[in-house]
Parts: structure tokens; C-alpha cells; sequence
């Protein structure tokens, strides 16, 4: 019994260390550079013929290649857990109030805005056919900005994380309803009604007094499957599902489901999924490519630095200013700075986005989608740069006593 015991600690020591911030953005770092090193070298022809690779039943509209299968199955389950991350937040957590929530849901609208105004005045005089791109600098990765959050943020209040965490949630929240609109061009109403009711027998599932496992999996693969091949992005189906989980503990229960499905899918979704992704999709060829800097990556690169930060920033200056809203305790608008930053590292899905813009079936130049990723990955690379400086710098200075200036002096001083 003692050695059942230390070894179900040890998973759960490992389950928590894969899980965390930190694990998952090197994970995906590591991936991404893994994929950009092999796409560019003289063997860069094998990584593509790898990714081509087809299997799955055509009967069933899965006879998908190796990235596509990352993009629309694997991210699924990234997919899953960001809305079971939602649902509590909702219910439960920091999207429940409407008054404390008020100012990172602004600033995530504004977060999104701004950039893909941005990427439209670059793009829009000198390649209009590539506007399709719009929402590319308009995503946030939850996992990378929180990861440098972690590392680099040591000191600075704990509601910075929550009021980052928020405004990610929100801002993923906004990206799964841009996929689901504007990239779907045509749907089976058959199909997808199909996955709605299995995505509905989930739920039934789900909030049943014992969790079955070997019935949820099969149930959750076929509403994926039938999302699929409604046409509508696969990804949507697993936020559907996310949201069926209960998010409030139920009799007998200590924690709420959300959180105990969520710590154990989490490290699938951090350990396999996201890093497969990142390395399905990071993968630019740029030797060859000619001119690398283009509209598109210009336009891109601006959006996610520049038009990131601005929409933040602004927006959070003028919602405090004419409405009731306040930031959180212990939290002023310049520590949104570093923080408009991080929600500039687009990456897992924004190289979604990308790939959905500017796919072969669009009819656009095939210059276009590599000319967009290399903007991601730079623009994302420079944004946490500079967002991990003056995170340091902001951990160096001298609090005052009301930093949101509400006019009551701040409760909450916990530290990352």
C-alpha cells in the first residue's frame, strides 16, 4: 500500500511539473525550433513529404495528412481544455463578476481590434487580396505568455496572472467564434447537428454520479468527427465540449470536475499536442522562399508588437477613465505594459488562423501563408522579449499602496 502510494504521488508530482507554464512553453519552443532548424536544412524536403503523409478513413472524411491532423485533431484536445478553463472561469472564477471582469474582457475586444487594423492598413495598399489574413495577429497563446509570465514575472502581484489569464481566455474565446464564422465557408447542417448531439450525450456523460472514461473518449471522438465534416473547424467541437463539464463541485465531490478533468487532460494537451502542433505547423521553409519580408509578414509582425500593446493599453486607459470599471488590486496601468506584450506572442493559434487564411483552397499565392508564419514567429519571438525585460524592469519598482487608484488602498499584495 506505501509503495501505491509513493508511486501515484510521483505521477502526480509528474502530471503537475508537465502541466505547468513553464513545462509547456519550453515544450513548445522546443518544437517549434526542432521544426524551423529541419524545414530549413538540406533535409528540409523530408519534413515536408512527412507532413503530406495521408491516412484515416476517406468514408468518414478523415483522410487527412500528418498536419492536418495536428491542426484539426490534435488541437482539439488544446482545444477541450481551454474551454473547460472558460467554464470555470464563468461560473466559478474571475469571468463570474461582471465588474472585475469587465476590464480584461475590454482590453482582450481591444486586443484584437487594434491589430487587425493594423495588419489591414500595411496589407491593404500594397496586397489587398491577402486582407483574408486579417485575424492572424489577433490571437494570444495562453500557454507561451503565461510561461514567460511565470519565469520572468517572480515578485510581481498574483492578479497579474489572473487579469492575463482573463484576458487570454477571452481573447482565445473571440478567435474560436472567428474561426467558426469567418473561416467556415460552407456547412452541412446534417453533420453538424449530428455532432451536437454527441457533444449533448457528453454532457449527459460527464455529470453522471461516476465518471466513465471508456464511454466519454468514444463519444467525444465522434462529435469531433462529425464537427469535422460538418465543415466547420474541428477545434469548435472541443471547446463544446470543454463547456459541458460541470463547474461546480457536486455531492460527494471536493473540487469541481472542470478542475480534476482539466489537471489530467492538461498534460496530454501540454506534453503531446501542442508541441506536435507547433512542430506541424512552425516549420517555414525561408531558404528559397526570396523575399521574406513582405506585407503580409510586415503587416503580421506589427499587429501582434505594436497593435497588441496599443489595444490593450488603450482600451484599459479609457474604460477606467468614463465607466465604473477598475483594474484589480495591486495592479496599475503601467504594469499592462509588459503584459500588452505577452498578449502579442500569437503563435499556436495564430499559425491556425494562418494556415486557415491562406490555405491552398483559397486561391491565394502560395508565398502568402510562409510569408504570415515567419511574421508570427518573429513577432512572437519579439514580443517576449521585450515583455520578459520589462517584466523585470516592473518587478524592480516601487509599489504604491492603491496602484489601480480606486481611492482604497490595495488588499491583495501576493506575489508570483
Amino acid at each position: 500500500m506505501e509503495q501505491s502510494a509513493v508511486r501515484f504521488r510521483s505521477i502526480d508530482r509528474l502530471r503537475a511539473w508537465i502541466g505547468s507554464d513553464t513545462t509547456g512553453g519550453i515544450l513548445l519552443m522546443a518544437a517549434a525550433v526542432i521544426a524551423l532548424v529541419w524545414a530549413n536544412s538540406p533535409w528540409r524536403d523530408a519534413y515536408h513529404d512527412l507532413l503530406a503523409v495521408t491516412f484515416g478513413p476517406d468514408s468518414l472524411h478523415l483522410n487527412l495528412t500528418l498536419a492536418q491532423w495536428a491542426s484539426d485533431g490534435l488541437l482539439a484536445i488544446f482545444f477541450f481544455v481551454v474551454g473547460v478553463e472558460l467554464k470555470q472561469e464563468f461560473v466559478a472564477g474571475s469571468l463570474r463578476n461582471p465588474r472585475s471582469a469587465g476590464v480584461p474582457i475590454a482590453a482582450a475586444v481591444g486586443g484584437m481590434i487594434v491589430p487587425a487594423l493594423v495588419y489591414a492598413s500595411i496589407v491593404g495598399s500594397l496586397e489587398p487580396e491577402a486582407l483574408r489574413g486579417w485575424a492572424t495577429p489577433t490571437a494570444t497563446d495562453i500557454a507561451f505568455a503565461l510561461a514567460v509570465l511565470a519565469v520572468f514575472g517572480r515578485g510581481l502581484p498574483v492578479a497579474l496572472r489572473v487579469f492575463l489569464m482573463t484576458l487570454a481566455v477571452v481573447d482565445d474565446l473571440l478567435g474560436i467564434a472567428v474561426i467558426a464564422t469567418v473561416y467556415t465557408d460552407s456547412i452541412d447542417i446534417g453533420m453538424l447537428a449530428a455532432g451536437l448531439v454527441f457533444v449533448a450525450v457528453f454532457g449527459v456523460l460527464v455529470r453522471m454520479a461516476r465518471i466513465r472514461v471508456w464511454l466519454l473518449i468514444p463519444v467525444a471522438i465522434a462529435a469531433w468527427g462529425f464537427v469535422h465534416a460538418s465543415g466547420v473547424h474541428a477545434t469548435v467541437a472541443g471547446v463544446l465540449l470543454g463547456f459541458t463539464v460541470p463547474a461546480l463541485a457536486r455531492a460527494g465531490e471536493p473540487r469541481p470536475r472542470t478542475e480534476t478533468i482539466g489537471e489530467r487532460v492538461t498534460p496530454v494537451s501540454t506534453a503531446v499536442a501542442l508541441p506536435l502542433f507547433a512542430f506541424a505547423s512552425a516549420g517555414v521553409t525561408v531558404v528559397g522562399l526570396g523575399h521574406i519580408v513582405q506585407p503580409v509578414s510586415v503587416g503580421v509582425f506589427a499587429g501582434l508588437v505594436v497593435g497588441k500593446v496599443i489595444g490593450v493599453m488603450a482600451t484599459v486607459a479609457v474604460v477606467t477613465r468614463i465607466t465604473p470599471l477598475r483594474l484589480p488590486d495591486a495592479i496599475g496601468l503601467r504594469d499592462l505594459l509588459p503584459v500588452g506584450l505577452l498578449t502579442g506572442i500569437g503563435f499556436t493559434v495564430a499559425l491556425l488562423i494562418a494556415e486557415l487564411s491562406f490555405s491552398p483552397e483559397s486561391g491565394l499565392s502560395a508565398d502568402h501563408q510562409p510569408a504570415a508564419k515567419v511574421g508570427i514567429l518573429v513577432g512572437s519571438l519579439t514580443a517576449a522579449v521585450l515583455g520578459a525585460v520589462l517584466l523585470r524592469w516592473d518587478a524592480r519598482r516601487v509599489r504604491s499602496d492603491d496602484e489601480n487608484r480606486d481611492g482604497v488602498p490595495d488588499m491583495d499584495k501576493r506575489v508570483i
